[in-house]
């Protein structure tokens, strides 16, 4: 879905006041205290059309917005630190109806979670009272995380209380288009666009295409795939294994290589999630770690004579698995690799299994 911008201005930033004593609120503090580090930073506020039809769309709205500010470098984003904020205006309407009703704007909200959890709130406020036959005030509330309600704040009766009005001091900026122009192609790549090459050229999953470009995988994904890695196998061990992970030390290069040692049955998946672990720590190619671990490819006579003793030495686990029981096969599965310290291809095995019960 769409949802349109009705207006982003710039503001200059003002003193922080915290109000010390009681819930945290002017009206019970026992004393103020105001911060002027901050007064004067610019800041950027975007207002969005009423075009947002329900609370995990509003969340949908501003992690989208969070990760295009965060891409071209305006902000860190970060939500619980202030470097975004959100304020949520919210009004309800009668089913069928396009008629919007009286709105309040939700403040001090600092997370996308309390988001959610402010926006159902507060709407769910509203169909209570017009249920009822009143109507919510226009004002600003606030939004208590503990309580987990909005609580009442400044009236704001009518449009003027927003104080938007035209600064008569200043000229109005006009900028040049051949400067907006460089701006525009200078921006990167946005977050949508870069899901969408995921999706386009590796055929990713669209949700995990997302959680790539949220963690800041998607390039590493794209150069490791030019390099002739298997695209399944490199979406994998991407979305899987660095999840938690600072890929600084990760080269496309090595990643590519790791992710072709186990498609070609160098590694087993075990060993590539061990010896992946490995690069992100050194930074060193997949092979020496490889090495130095002692991971080499099993041979397949090898591993049969492992699987042929796992069989021999539980029979009536292995008549269960030929009667049909394919759950026993995981308690097979594990006994080699018990067997072989972990460095069997479980995939290999499972397949052997399956042979050996077919072929009688």
């Amino acid at each position: 879905s769409v949802v349109g911008i009705e207006r982003a201005h710039l503001e200059e930033d003002t003193g922080k006041s915290t109000h010390i004593g009681g819930g945290g609120r002017i009206h019970d503090a026992e004393y103020s205290l105001v911060d002027y580090n901050r007064a004067g930073v610019p800041l950027l506020e975007i207002v969005s059309r009423p075009d947002i039809r329900s609370a995990e769309q509003a969340r949908a709205y501003v992690e989208e917005l969070q990760a295009i500010v965060v891409a071209i470098g305006a902000s860190d984003g970060r939500l619980e630190e202030g470097s975004m904020r959100v304020d949520a205006n919210v009004s309800v309407r009668p089913v069928g109806s396009d008629e919007l009703r009286t709105r309040c704007e939700i403040k001090n909200v600092n997370s996308l979670r309390s988001l959610v959890k402010a926006i159902d709130h507060e709407a769910a406020r509203h169909v209570d009272l017009w249920s009822h036959g009143e109507a919510p005030r226009q004002e600003t509330r606030h939004w208590d995380e503990a309580a987990g309600r909005t609580t009442p704040g400044r009236s704001k009766e009518e449009a003027e209380a927003y104080r938007y009005f035209t600064e008569p001091d200043l000229v109005p900026v006009e900028p040049d288009p051949a400067w907006i122009e460089s701006i525009r192609a200078s921006l990167p790549a946005l977050p949508a666009a870069r899901r969408a090459r995921l999706v386009d050229d590796l055929a990713a999953d669209p949700a995990d295409a997302a959680l790539l470009v949220q963690r800041g995988l998607d390039q590493l994904v794209a150069d490791a795939a030019a390099e002739g890695a298997p695209a399944d196998r490199l979406l994998t061990r991407a979305v899987h294994n660095l999840a938690d992970a600072d890929p600084a030390a990760l080269t496309a290069p090595h990643l590519a290589q790791l992710v072709s040692m186990e498609a070609d049955g160098a590694l087993t998946a075990t060993q590539a999630k061990q010896v992946l672990a490995d690069m992100v720590e050194t930074g060193r190619p997949p092979a020496d770690l490889a090495a130095e671990r002692g991971f080499e490819a099993m041979e397949s006579g090898d591993l049969e004579a492992i699987v042929d003793t796992a069989i021999a030495d539980n029979p009536d686990d292995w008549a269960k698995f030929c009667d049909g029981e394919d759950k026993v096969m995981g308690f097979f599965v594990g006994q080699v690799m018990k067997a072989t310290q972990g460095n069997a291809d479980g995939k290999a095995v499972s397949a052997l299994l399956r042979e050996k019960r077919s072929s009688g």
